[in-house]
């Protein structure tokens, strides 16, 4: 099992990867829809957005959460 060097992501089968293609190091999630991976300002916006979402954290606390969240990351160290 791999863990996505974007978001940390657990990828356990082909649908979590971007094209089904298990040699990527990043998830579907992490993917723009041609399959490269997505910019660090796309990928704390998203993670921002995940964040309110699903934490109920407003704006700015989920963007300085996103920021730390992704500077633990190996794609963004």
């Amino acid at each position: 099992m791999k863990l996505c060097i974007s978001c940390g992501m657990p990828m356990t089968k082909p649908a979590d990867y971007p094209m089904q293609d298990e040699s990527k190091d990043y998830c579907v999630y992490c993917a723009r829809p041609d399959g490269s991976m997505q910019s660090y300002p796309e990928k704390v916006k998203g993670t921002t957005e995940f964040l309110i979402q699903t934490q109920g954290l407003d704006t700015q606390a989920a963007h300085d959460a996103a920021i730390r969240i992704l500077a633990k990351l190996p794609a963004w160290r």
